[in-house]
């Protein structure tokens, strides 16, 4: 992944010819407007395409979005959001001001920052949407503030997350008895060596696990909170390096070898390699057991003293050649019969963004019905969220682990 640092350094040498796009927004305080402008055009979503759940869900979309509004949607399907805020950069240095290929992307974190920073963004457009109104924004804060940066309107929040982990106990018995805290899963590893692991970073899930202990093992973890100081960095990380040190030679394959992602994590579970792994998703066992992917022994823990949250987002990027048709898509995407669909494990079970008082009584019904199956830990199970990091610790904290433990 590019590092925000790199990606800065780039837009500072761009042309810097966005403001004239910028003027030229569609306006979604005038809602009719913009639909009327949005019939007929094509929309490019950039998308992670690593889940055919996700990617199922996101062909639905297109087709409700096809037959409401006559918008043409492609999803285009990424390995790592970063490579499209690289393309849109690439734009920027070369003038391309309108007609950009990248239209919608979902992003949050270290991406959405850096495009921030570099000016890759259309003008504030999510506040204005009108199923604004139905968001969360008293009791989900990172709504408002990704990874400690202000969203000012510049992305439309689409699902929540927040780190569970899930054994079989089928082989590991009660789940109650499962580690507690980061301290107590090496604990844990050490005692059942080779029975847990995680991606190496810089893969998404990977990073998440490091930035966990981090958040765990830090003397202040408010400092977390703030740019990376180079001069401190070493001090501040050195707790999260010795656990990994003392973790390695309990890892799967003695730590010789990591899971390449997710996915693959999720299969040496169902194949009876390893006993605990975690997603940044409440409901994704539950999905994976409905999806025949796991056995329906499979339940998930989180530990009491909190584990990471976030919300995940869709933006719009300054050169976007179809800017009516993203409000038109973010506006959907925020509505309660796509928020419900994509709560239902069945389906993708990725958490609503939306406020149930304020939604009617038959929109409520819509999440009252789902059946969240037999692994999904109910609201007041999950724990406390942990604030994520400032996004500038990502591409540090990865490019240390590399040098330490890469292959």
């Amino acid at each position: 992944m590019r590092s925000l640092r790199v990606l800065l350094l780039c837009a500072s040498l761009a042309s810097g010819l966005a403001g004239s796009a910028l003027a030229a927004d569609p306006d979604p305080s005038d809602w009719p407007a913009v639909t009327a402008a949005a019939r007929g055009e094509h929309l490019y979503f950039n998308a992670w395409g690593g889940s055919p759940q996700i990617n199922d869900y996101v062909a639905w979309v297109g087709e409700r979005v096809a037959a409401e509004y006559g918008i043409d949607l492609t999803e285009v399907k990424l390995g790592d959001a970063a490579n499209a805020v690289s393309q849109i950069l690439a734009e920027k240095a070369a003038g391309v001001t309108e007609g950009g290929s990248v239209d919608l992307i979902w992003i949050n974190g270290e991406n959405f920052a850096a495009m921030k920073e570099a000016g890759l963004l259309a003008a504030p457009f999510a506040t204005k949407l009108p199923n604004w109104r139905l968001v969360d924004t008293e009791n989900q804060p990172t709504i408002l503030v990704d990874f400690t940066v202000p969203t000012d309107g510049m992305e439309s929040p689409w699902g929540g997350a927040k780190l569970v982990f899930f054994t079989d106990t089928a082989r590991t018995g009660d789940v109650a008895a499962m580690p507690k805290s980061t301290a107590e899963l090496l604990e844990w590893a050490k005692a059942h060596p080779g029975r847990f692991s995680y991606p190496a970073p810089p893969d998404f899930m990977g990073t998440t696990f490091l930035k966990q202990v981090l958040s765990e093992t830090v003397a202040d973890p408010s400092v977390l909170q703030k740019p990376v100081d180079e001069e401190t960095f070493d001090k501040v990380t050195a707790p999260l390096w010795a656990y990994l040190d003392a973790l390695r030679p309990a890892l799967w394959r003695d730590g010789r070898a990591y899971p390449q992602n997710y996915p693959e994590m999720k299969q040496l579970l169902a194949d009876g390699e390893l006993d605990i792994i975690f997603a940044f998703n409440p409901s994704e066992a539950s999905a994976a057991i409905s999806a025949g992917e796991l056995p329906d022994t499979v339940r998930s823990f989180t530990f009491p003293g909190g584990t990471l949250g976030n919300t995940h987002f869709v933006a719009i990027p300054f050169n976007s050649s179809a800017k009516a048709a993203a409000m038109v898509v973010a506006n959907f995407l925020l509505s309660p019969e796509a928020q419900a669909r994509k709560a239902d494990p069945k389906i993708w079970g990725d958490p609503t963004v939306l406020a149930m008082d304020k939604l009617s009584d038959e929109e409520r019904k819509l999440f009252q019905s789902i059946d969240r199956g037999p692994a999904t830990l109910a609201p007041d199970e999950l724990g406390p969220v942990l604030a994520e990091p400032h996004p500038s610790w990502v591409p540090r904290i990865e490019a240390e682990w590399a040098k330490r433990y890469g292959q």
